[in-house]
């Protein structure tokens, strides 16, 4: 077994571990952006932990109206930009807190009177001390290239942070059920996703809402393990110019939580297959563990969509562990 199966195994002790150690953390930060609202969110974040950044913008936006950006690190660390960012919450994720652009934004949103919140997996990382609250992702190492673990403990982190922020105790119920679902979730096999993804010249991973982010997720891991080339696009963009590519037995995945967008979902499901594409809903046909709370749904495809990717990449004869171009830390300016 791969090092990337192994550790995409390891992820509900891993959300377990986050829950429990922080679970004092994440009440005083739910109580802090209660008492000052924060008038919006930045994030910033590279790679895997930039999918993470979109999952939580859309959690954050659905159930608190605040709204969240992505910053590019660059506008500070390469352009030299000013923030003005006075009272709002600045959210760092990042696997190893070392990049350098990462860290140069984290410290001028600091600077500018931003409210510095990092999820780190390595503690006395950069990004981690600098930052005004700092909740350790406890992911165990991760020494596979291809993140999985850690990034599936972010979403959970930033799930945590929206259900205390907001008082939501659904959301906080099911957060706090998030490892056995995930349990349940590296243990589901997708039918005949091998031979579907392997034989792709090119894919589409769609998904809406939180599951738009998942779709990033799942399109990096497709190129950065099996090479395969595979773009992600919300349901409803990929309607506009990229629709032009589907046609006869044109791969598409699709991400469908029982969500508000589900049935947008289904009925765009069912144009593309009137154009003879190949597609395939996790939701449907491909079966997913249910969390309990639909917003919650597109953390547990992930924990199963990577145990499947894992096994295209074998199958295709390569290395998930050991990318051919690509090390587990990249920095970047």
């Amino acid at each position: 077994m791969s090092l990337m199966a192994q550790e995409a195994a390891e992820a509900p002790e891993a959300v377990a571990r986050f829950l429990d150690r922080n679970a004092r953390a994440l009440q005083e930060l739910g109580a802090r952006l209660r008492l000052s609202w924060p008038p919006v969110v930045l994030t910033s974040a590279r790679g895997s932990s930039d999918n993470a950044a979109g999952y939580f913008k859309y959690l954050c936006e659905i159930v608190t109206g605040v709204p969240c950006a992505s910053v590019g690190a660059s506008v500070v660390s390469v352009y030299g930009g000013r923030l003005k960012a006075q009272g709002s919450l600045c959210l760092t994720i990042s696997q190893s807190g070392q990049s350098p652009d990462i860290v140069a934004l984290q410290r001028a949103a600091k600077q500018a009177g931003a409210v510095t919140v990092a999820l780190v997996n390595v503690e006395d990382s950069p990004a981690a001390q600098n930052a005004d609250i700092c909740l350790a992702l406890h992911a165990g190492a991760e020494k596979s290239v291809a993140a999985t673990k850690s990034f599936i403990v972010s979403c959970a982190a930033a799930a945590a942070i929206v259900a205390q922020w907001s008082g939501d105790e659904a959301l906080q119920a099911a957060v706090a059920r998030l490892p056995q679902s995930l349990g349940e979730a590296v243990r589901i096999t997708w039918p005949g996703f091998t031979d579907f993804a392997r034989e792709a010249a090119s894919l589409f991973v769609l998904g809406r809402g939180p599951a738009y982010p998942i779709a990033q997720e799942t399109a990096l891991k497709l190129k950065e393990t099996c090479a395969i080339h595979a773009e992600a696009y919300s349901v409803a963009e990929v309607m506009h110019g990229p629709w032009e590519l589907m046609g006869q037995d044109f791969p598409v995945l699709i991400y469908a939580p029982d969500d508000a967008a589900r049935a947008n979902t289904r009925e765009a499901a069912a144009k593309m297959r009137g154009t003879g594409a190949d597609v395939q809903v996790v939701g449907d046909a491909l079966p997913f563990a249910a969390t309990g709370h639909p917003l919650l749904d597109p953390i547990s495809m992930i924990a199963t969509a990577y145990m499947q990717i894992e096994r295209v990449a074998v199958s295709l004869g390569r290395d998930p562990d050991r990318p051919r171009l690509l090390k587990k830390v990249t920095e970047t300016l």
